[in-house]
């Protein structure tokens, strides 16, 4: 068995996903298809077994750039890193990381919560990001009972409504878009392509059982879209993936519904994890752990190493 760094023409696809399923953490993100979709292309180092079998794999996304190969963290892809299996010999990201040196330009991966980043070298400049798990375990009672109070209160409020406001799954997407463009799309500054991966990337997950949508509206006839979600299932893992709200629904705390509505779907479920995909934003970090839910870091690195033409200055 070895380690060896291979771009992107020399990644056996078929063994990469075999090793993607089997290993730990459970990342939908680090699937060839999700990756064609948001990135198109990625090299690797790759722990390679005595038949061909690939037993750990590190995805390393790039961009092209005038002066090589920049690494990037693709767009809805919050955590990729060291993928190990239960065979892998090499545990340690640091092993994988040497064989990249030279290849690259500088850069920034996140990398996933399983992932310990120990190299104190010059060339990686180390960081750490949160997100927030909730254990979908327990019955839902004992959930809603770790609610924070206003949570709690909020779902009273809309039980004691006239016409209290409803969660329904549904499988049209374009909904969904169509309001995040309307709210939170000038600052997140998405563009058409961004949004047209993003497509790809739902169709894809639907045709595999993997997309999960939910919507709120207002009552009938008016049936304004509240606030609707996007998540994705991969094995033991809920991932929150892409929502938005409109200000009424904020107002009517349609999101704080729809999330509940989701937990209580899922609770009692062994062993699931429902990731926030947690916020460096407080009031949105806040609001996931008004659910009980408990943060958990991981870490990123950047590339700080010169381009080829810079490397003589000091």
């Amino acid at each position: 068995m070895s380690l060896r760094y291979l771009p992107f023409a020399a990644l056996d696809l078929a063994a990469w996903d075999i090793c993607v399923h089997e290993a730990r953490p459970a990342l939908p993100y680090a699937y060839a298809w999700w990756l064609h979709i948001v990135v198109g292309h990625w090299d690797a180092v790759v722990e390679v077994g005595p038949t061909g079998e690939y037993r750990s794999v590190l995805p390393l996304p790039y961009k092209h750039r005038p002066w090589g190969k920049e690494l990037i963290q693709p767009v809805f892809t919050q955590q990729l890193g060291l993928l190990t299996t239960a065979t892998s010999r090499y545990r340690d990201i640091d092993k994988y990381l040497l064989l990249i040196s030279g290849q690259y330009t500088p850069g920034y991966q996140q990398l996933n919560v399983d992932n310990s980043l120990l190299s104190t070298a010059s060339a990686y400049k180390l960081g750490q990001r949160v997100t927030y798990h909730l254990s979908l375990t327990p019955t839902f009672p004992n959930l809603l009972r770790a609610y924070d109070p206003s949570t709690q209160r909020r779902l009273r409020q809309n039980q004691a409504r006239p016409t209290p406001l409803v969660v329904q799954a549904v499988t049209a997407f374009e909904p969904l878009i169509s309001l995040f463009k309307q709210t939170k799309g000038p600052a997140a500054g998405l563009s058409a392509r961004h949004y047209m991966r993003l497509r790809r990337l739902i169709e894809a997950a639907q045709q595999r059982g993997q997309a999960l949508l939910y919507e709120v509206r207002a009552p009938e006839p008016d049936a304004e879209l509240l606030a609707a979600s996007l998540f994705i299932r991969e094995r033991n893992s809920l991932i929150y993936l892409f929502a938005a709200a409109s200000p009424h629904g904020r107002q009517l705390s349609a999101p704080t519904l729809l999330l509940s509505h989701v937990i209580a779907q899922h609770a009692g479920t062994p062993g699931l994890v429902l990731d926030f995909e947690g916020s460096v934003i407080p009031s949105i970090a806040r609001f996931f752990a008004n659910f009980g839910a408990q943060p958990v870091p991981y870490g990123t690195f950047t590339l700080t190493s010169r381009p080829w033409y810079l490397q003589w200055m000091r």
